[in-house]
């Protein structure tokens, strides 16, 4: 049985209101054929995300991977999957890289095979797969006159998402037997953090301190080239990217003003906060 294209964007939105925490400040900014077209993007990174966090065994998880990937290259308005057909229609009007989700995929792997980081380019590579195809597909729906040079600015805004996610996430990602911060970093400030192992002991908090603000500027550098999207975009699509970078950005401040926190509990925002990262977004006062 198939689904009508209303009906299988009113899902994705459905899923995007329930499931973007953050991410949904910025894409109801956007008028509705945009909105409707990031959601189900969202829908299905959402779909990936979930089987690489869920609690089935490995072999499980790369199976289910598998029969996502095949789905979306397959995926047609004629689908019985609302999201597919969502995308399919989507992909019609826009200049979608699908592709890209290949790469999400890809990342979603390297986490189910529990792959370490050993120096900031091997992080880099995972990072432009799990956000900067996120990035990509985002200004494909964005829309832009200078693709070439917006979809590096894309990218970019998506390593320092990620990034950010990763400094907020480090202990449940430890608890979950996975850590990103590259092993040549840790190593550098003096930090003992592997997986399966206990977390820092009181005699690293302060390598972990001068650690986590080498990765916030770290994560600035690539803010600063993503930023540059911005004026590239028109109005609308300018102001759901900066509601949605805009967010992870002031939680990175977040971390950089307590950054001994980072083991000790995950840095968010509260919902009045976001609230006015989106109302000054529209406002045209957003980075």
């Amino acid at each position: 049985m198939t689904t009508s294209v209303p009906e299988a964007y009113r899902e994705c939105e459905r899923i995007t209101r329930e499931r973007a925490r953050n991410f949904s400040y910025g894409i109801r900014l956007l008028p509705g054929p945009k909105r409707r077209a990031l959601s189900a993007v969202y829908a299905f990174a959402r779909r990936v995300d979930d089987i690489g966090d869920g609690e089935l065994p490995a072999a499980e998880k790369l199976r289910l991977l598998a029969e996502a990937r095949t789905a979306l290259h397959h995926a047609s308005p004629r689908s019985a999957d609302p999201v597919l057909v969502a995308l399919a229609d989507a992909e019609s009007r826009l200049a979608l890289p699908m592709s890209a989700f290949d790469e999400l995929i890809d990342g979603c792997e390297a986490d189910v095979r529990g792959t370490k980081y050993l120096t900031f380019e091997d992080l880099l590579h995972y990072c432009r797969c799990v956000a900067g195809s996120i990035g990509r597909l985002s200004l494909g729906v964005f829309g832009t006159t200078d693709r070439a040079v917006a979809e590096r600015r894309a990218d970019s805004l998506g390593v320092a998402l990620q990034l950010t996610n990763i400094l907020r996430d480090v202990r449940e990602d430890h608890g979950n037997a996975r850590v990103y911060l590259p092993a040549e970093d840790l190593q550098r400030f003096g930090v003992h953090l592997a997986p399966g192992e206990p977390g820092p002991v009181a005699s690293d908090a302060d390598g972990l301190a001068r650690l986590v603000r080498f990765e916030v500027a770290r994560a600035e550098q690539w803010y600063r080239e993503g930023f540059g999207l911005l004026p590239m975009l028109d109005r609308r699509s300018r102001a759901c990217c900066a509601s949605m970078s805009g967010i992870y950005h002031e939680v990175l401040q977040a971390i950089a003003a307590a950054p001994s926190r980072a083991m000790r509990r995950r840095t968010s925002l509260p919902a009045w906060r976001k609230a006015g990262v989106a109302a000054r977004s529209v406002a045209g006062m957003a980075p």
